[in-house]
């Protein structure tokens, strides 16, 4: 199994930190992974994407040109991504932040309407941990058990411990959008 991800959006969505979480749950289940951040020349508002490979395989390089998935949080990215991924592929889009369908029909797109639901949630800077809650929950990469315990495990002995869990509710709120409720 080889699971390589693009997240990508404007700076200051938390993309980075989402992706972080993601290859920390690789590392919760022995896996192989890699994070490779790319920023624009602003430090929010800016263009912002990561790279993120979870495999059971070593992996050769940290760059993905054919993704299995992508996590895209505004138009310039999924003008960008969409075509980088691999026929079936999985792409989550922000349906509030994009203002158009994606032109690929040979993968599953999934529109999910995250920084509306942030503002609902009151926390609108949470769009980014719906979107995550989401894609792990649609494309199995990690057990959300895993992604709980990364984000304990990277923000539980910090001045960010209190984020924890108000973060992991919101995760399985994103979830929920794909299926079953996540207990």
């Amino acid at each position: 199994m080889e699971d390589k991800v693009i997240f990508a959006g404007f700076g200051g969505q938390g993309l980075m930190t989402i992706g972080q979480l993601l290859a920390y749950a690789g590392l919760e289940e022995d896996k192989n992974v890699s994070w490779m951040p790319s920023y624009g020349p602003e430090q929010r508002g800016g263009t912002a994407n990561c790279h993120v490979i979870v495999s059971d395989d070593p992996i050769g390089s940290p760059v993905i040109t054919e993704s299995t998935g992508a996590i895209i949080m505004n138009r310039p990215s999924l003008e960008k991504f969409e075509s980088y991924l691999v026929a079936d592929g999985i792409l989550v889009i922000d349906s509030a932040m994009v203002d158009i369908k994606a032109s690929r029909k040979d993968v599953e797109t999934i529109y999910v309407p995250a920084e509306d639901m942030a503002i609902d949630l009151g926390n609108p800077k949470a769009a980014n941990m719906i979107m995550l809650g989401a894609y792990v929950k649609r494309s199995g990469v990690v057990k959300m058990e895993s992604l709980f315990d990364a984000l304990k495990h990277v923000w539980g002995s910090t001045n960010k411990e209190k984020f924890v869990q108000p973060n992991i509710e919101i995760i399985k709120k994103g979830a929920e959008l794909i299926g079953e409720p996540v207990k």
